[in-house]
């Protein structure tokens, strides 16, 4: 990972999730805590259901793979102190699930959607690399979404031309 040591972590929180059925792509958009920069990184369904299923309170009736790993990791007696997004090259994002054991910490390297799947479970904070921000931020003004499938631009009520 590219992340130098003297590079700054800028606290972020997951603001949007778009899950468009059918597509193997899906969408979510990470927003600076007290700021209005921003970015969209794109994920896998599976782990867009995740996220879902997390920030709704949806519990499968069986673990399914975030879960089990989550609880693979409280019951080793380690907690996921942080979510960490260090790097991107090449249009990837690299991530870290940070564990605290035992007073220890360590870090693991995950992808984004996985380690926000953890860490969401976990309620813990989400960092983002300065240096990654400043790569992947989008201008406040603007949705880095195409319109179509910015939530909020949705219009479902039938219009009369007339």
């Amino acid at each position: 990972m590219s992340q130098q040591p003297s590079d700054a972590m800028v606290d972020m929180r997951l603001s949007r999730v778009i899950i468009r059925d059918g597509g193997e792509q899906q969408w979510i958009y990470l927003s600076e805590r007290g700021g209005e920069r921003g970015f969209t990184i794109v994920i896998g369904t599976a782990e867009a259901r995740e996220i879902h299923r997390v920030i709704t309170s949806l519990e499968p009736p069986r673990p399914m793979t975030h879960q089990l790993t989550f609880n693979a990791i409280e019951a080793l007696g380690a907690q996921i102190q942080e979510i960490e997004i260090v790097d991107l090259r090449d249009n990837t994002f690299y991530a870290r699930v940070v564990l605290e054991k035992d007073g220890e910490q360590f870090a693991i390297d995950a992808r984004p959607s996985d380690a926000l799947a953890l860490g969401l479970r976990a309620g813990c904070p989400i960092r983002v690399a300065e240096s990654v921000l400043q790569q992947a931020r989008t201008d406040p003004s603007l949705d880095s979404l195409p319109e179509s499938l910015d939530p909020d631009a949705l219009d479902d009520e039938p219009h009369d031309d007339d």
